[in-house]
C-alpha cells in the first residue's frame, strides 16, 4: 500500500527500541531490517513503524517508506501518528546514558526536521487524541514539541535514562544553524484580506511575497523583529492559483499556495478547554474563509442536535463562541458543528469536547492546587514545569473523594530547591471519560529589590523591580507604588536629618536603605 501523509508535521515522539545495547555499527543495518519484519509480519502493519532511527554510533536510517521529508503517518504513537515524527534510538536507553555520537545525530536529525516543518523544538501545546487506552478520542493532551512515547500512552519508552535527557535535547536542537521561521499561517480576516503570520527565533528583516500562477509577483509586505504580521488586500486580486513566501537571510523560507476569493470553508475549529466540568465554559474557535450565515449546533455523542448556540450573519475571518454546558447534561463526549452558508455553497466542521464532573471548584493559589473530587479517578499526575522542561513531579499522595490540595515545596526532581522564576503547575486525572489537565503559574522571587542610591540628600534611587517605597521620617511614612524598574524621587519641603527607605516587592521581599547627616 502507499503510504499516507498528514497534512503537516507538528511535533516529534522519541522512542527507544529496547533490546542490547551491544551491537557494532555493521549490524544496525540489519537490526533496522529486523524491526521492519516484527512490525510489518508480527504486527501487520504496512511498514516500519518509526519514520527514523538512529544508532548509537550516529547513523541515521529512513523507517517507514515515503519520503524522510515529508508528513509520512508513521505507527508508532497510537492516537498521535498523524502530525507527528517518529524517531527512535536503537537500544535500551532504561538506565543507560544516550553515547555522545547517537545524542549528536538525534539532535542535528530533529533539528533538520522541525526546522523542515516550522515547528519551534521549545514549544509545548495541547494535541487531540485520536483514541488509545490512556487517552479516548478527542482528549486534549499537554504535549512538547519534542515528546516522548511515554508522554502518548501506557508505557516506559523511551526509557527513563533517554526521557530525562529530553529537555536539554531540545535546548540542544533549537540552537543549532542559524535563524529559523515559526508556525507560518495564513488566516482570512475579512473579505479578500489574508493575513500572514509567523515567528522568528531572531529579531531581524522579513519579507512576505505573493505570486500568480506566472511566477509574476503581485503583493510584497515587509518587516523587522521577531513578530511576521503583514495584510495582503486579495479583494481585487483575478481568479487564479496563488502562492506565498515568508522569507528572512540565513533562514528555510515558509511556503503555501492560496487561491483569490477562497472557497467556503470552515477551518480551524477546536474548543478549548476540550474537556470541562459542569459549570465551567469552553470557547469555540473557528476560521470563515468567506462571510457566511453560521448556525451552531450542540450534538449529542449519538449524532442528535441537542440544541442550536448560534444563528448569525459573520464576516470571513476568525470567530469565537463561549458555551457553558447546561446543568445536567450527562457525562460523555460531545461536538459543537458549525454550518456556514453562503448563496449555494455551503461548509461544515465540529469541535470536539468532552463533559465529565469528577472535578469541580479548581483554585490556584500560589504554589498550591485546590479541588474537589466527585469520584476516585484512574490516574492523577502533578508536574512542575519551567518552560518546556519538566522540573520536577512531586509524589501525591492517593486521591480519595472529596476536597484535595496538592502544594509544591518549591524543590526540583534532584531535591534543590528551585532557582527563581515562573513556573507551570499541571494537573492531570483521568478517568473512565477523559483526561483533565489544568494548569497554573506560580512565580518563585527570594531576591529582594536593589534600590541603587543616586542622591541620599535629595531622597532620589534607583530602584530594580516593580515595588512598594515607604519612606519612614520621624513619625511620618510616605508611600509610593512603583510599576516597573526605574528611578524615582521623594520631594519634601525640608530635606529630612535622617530618615530609613523600605523597597517591598510583590513576593514581600523587602530591602532596607537608612540614612543620616
Amino acid at each position: 500500500m502507499p503510504p499516507a501523509y498528514a497534512d503537516a508535521i507538528h511535533f516529534v515522539v522519541v522512542h527507544h527500541t529496547a533490546g542490547s545495547n551491544n551491537y557494532t555499527a555493521a549490524q544496525s543495518a540489519a537490526i533496522v531490517r529486523g524491526i521492519e519484519i516484527y512490525h510489518v509480519e508480527g504486527n501487520g502493519w504496512n511498514d516500519i513503524g518509526y519514520n527514523l532511527l538512529v544508532d548509537k554510533y550516529g547513523q541515521v536510517f529512513e523507517g517507514r517508506y515515503g519520503g524522510v521529508d515529508r508528513p509520512v503517518i508513521g505507527a508508532h504513537a497510537q492516537g498521535f501518528n498523524t502530525g507527528s515524527v517518529g524517531v527512535a534510538v536503537i537500544g535500551d536507553y532504561t538506565s543507560t546514558q544516550l553515547p555522545a555520537a547517537a545524542k549528536t545525530a538525534l539532535e542535528q536529525v530533529l533539528a533538520w526536521r522541525l526546522d523542515l516543518a516550522h515547528v519551534d523544538p521549545l514549544s509545548t501545546f495541547q494535541w487531540l487524541s485520536g483514541g488509545n487506552p490512556r487517552f479516548p478520542k478527542g482528549v486534549a493532551v499537554f504535549l512538547r514539541a519534542i515528546a516522548g512515547h511515554r508522554d502518548t500512552g501506557y508505557t516506559d519508552c523511551p526509557g527513563n535514562a533517554l526521557y530525562a535527557e529530553l529537555p536539554q535535547i531540545a535546548k540542544d536542537v533549537a540552537a543549532l544553524g542559524g535563524p529559523k521561521i515559526y508556525a507560518p499561517a495564513v488566516a482570512h480576516n475579512g473579505e479578500g484580506q489574508m493575513r500572514f503570520t509567523a515567528r522568528l527565533s531572531v529579531a531581524q528583516p522579513w519579507t512576505v511575497s505573493v505570486v500568480n500562477s506566472a511566477g509574476i509577483q503581485v503583493a510584497q509586505g515587509t518587516g523587522t523583529g521577531t513578530a511576521v504580521d503583514w495584510t495582503w488586500d486579495a479583494s481585487l486580486a483575478p481568479p487564479d492559483r496563488y502562492s506565498w513566501t515568508i522569507a528572512s537571510p540565513n533562514a528555510r523560507s515558509a511556503t503555501g499556495a492560496l487561491g483569490a476569493g477562497a472557497a467556503l470553508a470552515v477551518q480551524k475549529t477546536a474548543a478549548f478547554p476540550a474537556a470541562v466540568a459542569p459549570g465551567e465554559t469552553t470557547t469555540v474557535s473557528y476560521t470563515l474563509t468567506a462571510a457566511a450565515n453560521v448556525t451552531i449546533n450542540l450534538v449529542s455523542p449519538t449524532g442528535a442536535i441537542l440544541s442550536t448556540l448560534l444563528t448569525a450573519q459573520k464576516p470571513a475571518g476568525s470567530q469565537t463562541l463561549a458555551f457553558t454546558p447546561p446543568p445536567g447534561l450527562p457525562n460523555g463526549a460531545y461536538a459543537i458543528v458549525v454550518n456556514a452558508a453562503s448563496g449555494s455553497k455551503t461548509a461544515t466542521a465540529a469541535a470536539q469536547f468532552v463533559v465529565d464532573d469528577i472535578l469541580t471548584g479548581f483554585v490556584a493559589t500560589g504554589p498550591s492546587l485546590s479541588f474537589t473530587l466527585t469520584r476516585a479517578p484512574t490516574a492523577l499526575v502533578f508536574q512542575v514545569l519551567q518552560g518546556a522542561q519538566l522540573v520536577a513531579s512531586p509524589v501525591v499522595p492517593a486521591p480519595t473523594v472529596g476536597p484535595q490540595t496538592l502544594t509544591w515545596d518549591g524543590r526540583l526532581s534532584d531535591g534543590s530547591r528551585a532557582p527563581d522564576g515562573t513556573y507551570m503547575l499541571v494537573l492531570s486525572i483521568t478517568d473512565d471519560v477523559t483526561t483533565f489537565t489544568r494548569t497554573a503559574t506560580v512565580t518563585l522571587d527570594t531576591t529582594a529589590p536593589t534600590v541603587t542610591v543616586i542622591s541620599f540628600p535629595n531622597l532620589r534611587f534607583r530602584v530594580s523591580e516593580p515595588a512598594t517605597l515607604a519612606l519612614y521620617v520621624g513619625m511620618k511614612r510616605y508611600t509610593r507604588v512603583l510599576k516597573k524598574a526605574t528611578t524615582t524621587q521623594f520631594w519634601l519641603k525640608t530635606k529630612p536629618f535622617a530618615y530609613r527607605l523600605t523597597a517591598t516587592d510583590a513576593a514581600g521581599n523587602t530591602a532596607t536603605v537608612r540614612y543620616r547627616r
